[in-house]
C-alpha cells in the first residue's frame, strides 16, 4: 500500500469528525435522558461474544453480518455485535433475572460484514430500547411513542410511520398447511408484493377457496387508515388471531393519532421483515430524504427461550449517526479564549469558569489560528489585575 492509500477506509466504515461527532454525543446524551425519565436502565454491552450467543433468537438473520473469529483462550467461536437486541435479550433472561416488566435501553458501536439497503453502513452506533415481560399493547405502544419521541429529539418533522402485523401472515399460512417448500416460495412472493407469482402460487397450493382469497389480497393491502376496515372485511372468515392482529392495529392507529397527529401512518399487512423472529406489531419510521428506516422494532416474543427464559419482548433500534444527520446545523460558537500566559490567577480564572460549565480555550505560544477558528466569541482580558470575561475585540 503506498502513503497516499494509507487513508482509506474499508467500504462501509467511517469515521466521525467535528462537528457531527460532537451533535452525535449530545443527541446520545439528550435520548439516553429522555428514556432514563420513563423508567429505562441504561446497559453496556460486550463488542464481542461467542456466536452461540449471538445468533440465537433475534440473532438467527445476523450470521452473515457477523464478522467471525477465534477466542485464542478457549478455542471456541465468537463474533462481534453486529445488532444489540440478542445481547439484551441475554442481560434480561440470564443476568438480570428480574420479574415483572423490565426496560432496558443502550447506545453502543456495532460491526457487520456486510450491509444491506435497510441497515446502511457496517458501523453504525445502535441506540435502541427493549421492553421484556409484558405482553400486552401497552408496551408496543410505548415502545412506539419512545421511537417516535427520539426522531422527534433529533430534529425529524416529517415522519411517516410504516405499521404491520406478521401475526397475520403467519396464521394464514399455518391455516392453509403448507410444507416448508411450498410456504418458503409463497413467503419470498409475499415479501417481493410479486402479486402474480403469489396468486400462481396460491392457485398451486392452497385448495380452499376462501383461504385462498385472503392470501391472494394480503399483499394488495396497503395504504392509508382505510386498509384496516378493508382488511376486516377481507378476513372476516380468518382465523380468530388475525382479528386480534388486526384489533391490535386499530388501537395502535387510534393511540399513535392522538398523542402524534403530524405523523403519517401507512400500513402494509403483507410486511415480512425480521419474520424469522418478529410476532406480532412491526414498525419503521421514515423521514424524506433518506432511503432507509430511521427506527424500526417491533414485538418478538420469547427471544430469550434459548438463554433458558421465555418472555414477551418488544422493542425498537435506531443508528445516532444517521438521527444526528437530521439536524446538520453548526455548533455554537460560545466558547472563551484565554491567552498564552502563565499566570496564577489566570489560571485560577480559567478553572473557575470550567467548572462552572463554560468552555474555555487557552492558546498555544506561537499558535496561528485565533479565538474565531476555535468557536469562541468571548475572551479573558486583564482588567485593573482581574481576568474577566468580555465579548471579543473589547478591551
Amino acid at each position: 500500500m503506498t502513503i497516499a492509500d494509507r487513508w482509506l477506509l474499508p467500504d462501509g466504515m467511517d469515521e466521525v469528525l467535528p462537528p457531527q461527532a460532537l451533535r452525535m454525543e449530545s443527541l446520545r446524551r439528550a435520548l439516553l435522558d429522555l428514556y432514563d425519565c420513563w423508567g429505562y436502565d441504561l446497559v453496556v454491552p460486550p463488542p464481542v461474544e461467542f456466536l452461540d450467543s449471538l445468533l440465537t433468537g433475534t440473532g438467527t438473520d445476523l450470521e452473515l453480518q457477523t464478522f467471525k473469529l477465534t477466542d485464542q483462550l478457549t478455542g471456541r467461536m465468537m463474533g462481534a455485535s453486529a445488532d444489540v437486541t440478542p445481547q439484551v435479550a441475554r442481560m434480561d433472561a440470564h443476568s438480570l433475572r428480574r420479574d415483572g416488566p423490565v426496560r432496558l435501553c443502550y447506545c453502543a458501536h456495532v460491526l457487520r460484514a456486510q450491509a444491506d439497503e435497510y441497515q446502511g453502513g457496517r458501523s453504525p452506533v445502535q441506540v435502541g430500547l427493549e421492553l421484556f415481560g409484558h405482553a400486552g399493547l401497552e408496551a408496543d405502544i410505548e415502545i412506539l411513542r419512545l421511537a417516535l419521541s427520539s426522531l422527534t429529539v433529533a430534529g425529524a418533522e416529517d415522519i411517516h410511520l410504516a405499521l404491520g402485523h406478521i401475526g397475520i401472515y403467519r396464521a394464514l399460512a399455518e391455516e392453509a398447511g403448507l410444507d416448508e417448500n411450498d410456504e418458503l416460495a409463497l413467503f419470498e412472493a409475499v415479501e417481493r408484493k410479486n402479486l402474480s407469482d403469489v396468486d400462481a402460487l396460491v392457485a398451486q397450493f392452497v385448495s380452499d377457496s376462501a383461504l385462498a382469497a385472503m392470501l391472494c389480497h394480503l399483499p394488495r393491502l396497503h395504504g392509508g387508515h382505510d386498509v384496516l376496515a378493508r382488511a376486516r372485511e377481507v378476513f372476516a372468515a380468518a382465523p380468530a388471531s388475525v382479528a386480534d392482529a388486526l384489533s391490535q392495529l386499530l388501537a395502535i392507529q387510534g393511540s399513535i393519532s392522538e398523542i402524534f397527529p403530524h405523523v403519517s401512518l401507512y400500513f402494509d399487512l403483507a410486511e415480512l421483515r425480521g419474520y424469522q423472529y418478529h410476532t406480532g406489531m412491526v414498525f419503521a419510521a421514515y423521514v424524506p430524504g433518506y432511503g432507509q428506516a430511521l427506527a424500526k422494532g417491533g414485538r418478538y416474543d420469547d427471544t430469550g427461550r434459548a438463554f433458558g427464559r421465555p418472555r414477551p419482548a418488544t422493542g425498537c433500534s435506531m443508528d445516532l449517526k444517521m438521527l444526528a444527520s437530521l439536524a446538520e446545523q453548526e455548533p455554537p460558537c460560545d466558547g472563551i479564549w484565554a491567552p498564552a500566559r502563565e499566570d496564577v490567577a489566570l489560571r485560577m480564572r480559567v478553572g473557575e469558569l470550567r467548572a462552572a460549565g463554560e468552555r474555555v480555550v487557552q492558546a498555544l505560544p506561537g499558535q496561528s489560528t485565533n479565538a474565531a477558528a476555535h468557536r469562541c466569541d468571548r475572551e479573558l482580558v486583564e482588567v485593573a489585575g482581574q481576568w474577566q470575561v468580555v465579548a471579543l475585540g473589547v478591551q
